[in-house]
């Protein structure tokens, strides 16, 4: 594995640029991706899905990703 392997960096909550809690922009740093096509991504994944799941799991990723120090 690659230092730049995602599963070798810790998943965690932004501080720095995030808009709500930091959930997307902690993905979007993890995965190498940029933070704005997580959150659009995100935004339509949770609109086709009728809007409830995808809310849960961003409020149980807001509460169990710890944030970055």
């Amino acid at each position: 594995m690659s230092i730049d392997d995602p599963m070798r960096r810790p998943l965690t909550r932004v501080r720095q640029g995030k808009m709500i809690a930091g959930v997307c922009g902690g993905l979007a740093k993890w995965l190498g991706w940029d933070p704005t096509l997580v959150r659009l991504g995100y935004l339509v994944l949770t609109v086709l899905s009728a809007a409830f799941p995808g809310l849960l799991i961003y409020i149980l990723l807001w509460v169990l990703m710890p944030q970055e120090k």
